[in-house]
C-alpha cells in the first residue's frame, strides 16, 4: 500500500485528499492500513480450528477464498467503506494462510531443516511484495492512467491467491496431523516422500506423542489455553505469552515503519519523489536476497543467536540514521551526503532484519507448541503479529509528523528493549525435534530459560541444555538415552491393559466420542 497510499485519484476515491498536514486524513490512511490486521487476526484464530479439524490443506484453501473475495473487493473500491470491508475480508483470508502455512511446513519438514525449509518460503514471499511494488511503481509512474495505477496492483493478488489456493492441493497433507486423526498408513507415506532413510523411529515418536496428547486434548481449544486449570493448560498459556510477544516485538524492532512507510522515509532524509520510490524499491530487492542468509544461519547458530546479534545489529545500524536523518532534515551544503548515509543504513537495516527477525517469529510458534494445539498456536502467533502491525501502522503516520528523525531513533531504543526477553524467556529450539519440545515445558518449571535448563538438568533429562543448539551427534546420544530409560520403565502387556482400562473408566462420558474419533476409532 506504500505507493497506493500516494496515488491523487486513489485519495480522492477514499475521500482523503490531500494527506499532508491534515490530521482527519492522515489518521484515515493510518486506518485503511491498519484494518487489514484486525481481518488477519479473527481469520487466524479461525483458521487455527479448522487447521486442527479438517487439516492443513483444507484451511488454506479456505483461508485463499476469502483473500480472493478481499482482492476483488480492493481493487474495485470506489470509497473507503467498501475498501475498508475489503482490507478487513482480505485479512481474514491472509490471517488464515499466514498461521497454518508455518505449521504445515514445519510438520513435514525434518527437524534438521526447519529454518532453511520456512526461510525458502520467505525468499519467495518478499519476492513477491518486491514484484509487486515495482509494478506499482511502473503503473504510477509511466502509465497514463492515474486510476489503473492503483487498482492494477491490487487486482494482481488476485493471480497469486490462486497459485495459492490451488497449488496447496498438490503437496501432501501434515504427516502430524494424519496420525492424529488415526490416518496412519497416510502418514507413514508422507514420512516416506520427504525424508531419506528409515522413518520408522520418527513415525513411533509421533504416535507416543498423539497418544499422550489424546489424553489431555481437553485443553484442545482457546478458552482452556488463557485460562488453565491444570499444570498442562498452564504450560500452554506460557506457550501462548512466548508466541504471541515475539511477533509483538517483530514489528517493535521497526519493520513495519522501514516497508510501509519507506518512500516517506526517503522523503524526509531529502529525497525527492521518484527517487524515494526507487530507493524503496531497491531497498525491497535487498531485503528479498537477505533472506538467502537465513537459509544457512537459522539451523546452523539457533534461532536465540539469530535473534540477539540480529536485534544488536539492527540498533546500531538505526542510532546512525536517525542521527544521520536529524542532519539531513537540518539542510546546509552537505544534507544530501547525509541523507546517502540514512539511506544506505535503512539498506543495512532491513537486509539485517531479512537474515534475522523477519522467519524467526513465524518458526518459533510452530515448534514450542505441542500437536493438539498447534495449529492454534500458529493462530496466536498471529494475533500477536496482527497487534503489533495495527498498532505500528496506525500511528506510524502521526510519529513522522510529530518527532520526524526520532522515529528512528525510537526503533532503536524499542530493539535494545527486545533484547533481554529474548536472552531471558525463550529456549532454544534448533536442532530438537518438535516431540521433544515439551521436555522444556513439562519440566523446566521456571519461565527464565538459565533455571529451568538448571532444574531440567537437576531431574536427570540428557536434554537439558535449553540456551544451546542440539547438535545432531548430541541429538542421537540422548535419543538412545531416553530410549533406554523408556525400556527399563515399560511395563508388561498385561499391566499396560489394565492401566488403560482403569484410565479409560475414569474418564467423563462426554469425551468418549471426541477422543475416539480424534484417533480414528469412530
Amino acid at each position: 500500500m506504500s505507493q497506493v497510499n500516494l496515488n491523487a485519484d486513489y485519495q480522492r476515491h477514499m475521500g482523503i485528499f490531500p494527506v499532508k498536514d491534515n490530521k482527519r486524513n492522515t489518521a484515515a490512511v493510518g486506518g485503511i492500513v491498519s484494518v487489514y490486521y484486525g481481518g488477519t487476526l479473527i481469520g487466524a484464530l479461525a483458521a487455527g480450528s479448522l487447521a486442527d479439524r479438517s487439516g492443513r490443506i483444507k484451511a488454506v484453501v479456505t483461508g485463499s477464498i476469502f483473500a480472493l473475495i478481499g482482492a476483488i473487493m480492493q481493487a474495485a473500491a470506489y470509497n473507503i467503506t467498501t475498501m475498508m470491508l475489503g482490507r478487513v475480508i482480505s485479512g481474514l483470508g491472509v490471517g488464515s494462510i499466514d498461521a497454518v502455512i508455518p505449521v504445515w511446513s514445519s510438520e513435514v519438514s525434518q527437524h534438521q531443516a526447519r529454518g532453511a525449509f520456512l526461510a525458502i518460503e520467505f525468499f519467495m514471499n518478499i519476492g513477491g511484495l518486491a514484484l509487486a511494488y515495482w509494478i506499482e511503481f511502473f503503473a504510477y509512474q509511466y502509465g497514463n492512467n492515474e486510476v489503473m495505477a492503483w487498482r492494477t496492483p491490487l487486482a494482481l493478488q488476485i493471480i497469486f491467491i490462486f497459485i495459492i489456493g490451488i497449488g496447496i492441493n498438490f503437496f501432501p497433507e501434515s504427516p502430524r496431523w494424519l496420525m492424529k486423526m488415526g490416518r496412519e498408513t497416510e502418514a507413514r507415506n508422507v514420512l516416506k516422500a520427504t525424508r531419506e532413510g528409515d522413518i520408522e523411529k520418527e513415525l513411533l515418536g509421533i504416535k507416543r506423542v498423539v497418544k499422550y496428547e489424546l489424553e489431555t486434548s481437553g485443553a484442545n481449544h482457546y478458552a482452556a489455553m488463557l485460562f488453565p486449570k491444570d499444570k498442562y493448560s498452564r504450560q500452554l498459556r506460557w506457550r501462548v505469552i512466548l508466541a504471541v510477544w515475539l511477533q509483538i516485538m517483530q514489528e517493535l524492532v521497526g519493520i513495519g515503519v522501514i516497508t510501509v512507510y519507506a518512500v516517506d522515509l526517503f522523503q524526509d532524509a531529502g529525497f525527492e519523489e521518484t527517487m524515494s520510490k526507487l530507493l524503496a524499491g531497491f531497498n525491497n530487492i535487498s531485503y528479498m536476497f537477505s533472506v538467502v542468509f537465513a537459509v544457512y544461519t537459522l539451523d546452523r547458530y539457533g534461532r536465540r543467536s539469530t535473534m540477539v546479534w540480529g536485534a544488536v545489529a539492527m540498533a546500531f545500524t538505526l542510532l546512525i540514521a536517525g542521527i544521520l536523518d536529524k542532519y539531513a532534515a537540518a539542510g546546509g551544503p552537505n544534507s544530501k551526503a547525509y541523507g546517502a548515509g540514512v539511506a544506505a543504513f535503512i539498506f543495512l537495516y532491513t537486509a539485517i532484519f531479512g537474515a534475522t527477525w523477519l522467519t524467526t517469529p513465524w518458526l518459533y510458534p510452530t515448534e514450542i507448541f505441542p500437536l493438539n494445539v498447534r495449529a492454534k498456536g500458529g493462530a496466536w502467533s498471529v494475533v500477536g503479529w496482527s497487534i503489533g502491525n495495527g498498532l505500528i501502522t496506525m500511528i506510524t503516520p502521526f510519529l513522522f509528523q510529530a518527532i520526524s528523525y526520532g522515529t528512528i531513533l525510537l526503533l532503536f531504543g524499542l530493539n535494545i528493549f527486545c533484547i533481554p526477553f529474548v536472552i531471558l524467556f525463550y529456549p532454544e529450539t534448533a536442532g530438537r525435534t518438535l516431540e521433544n519440545m515439551d521436555t522444556f515445558f513439562e519440566h523446566g518449571d521456571h519461565a527464565n530459560v538459565f533455571k529451568a535448563s538448571h532444574t531440567i538438568r537437576e531431574k536427570g533429562i540428557a536434554d537439558w541444555r535449553w540456551t544451546k543448539k542440539l547438535h545432531e551427534e548430541e541429538h542421537k546420544i540422548i535419543e538412545d538415552v531416553e530410549a533406554g530409560r523408556r525400556e527399563s520403565n515399560a511395563k508388561l502387556p498385561e499391566e499396560e491393559e489394565k492401566d488403560a482400562k482403569q484410565d479409560w473408566k475414569k474418564r467423563p462420558v462426554y469425551t468418549f466420542r471426541r477422543k475416539g474419533s480424534n484417533a480414528g476409532l469412530l
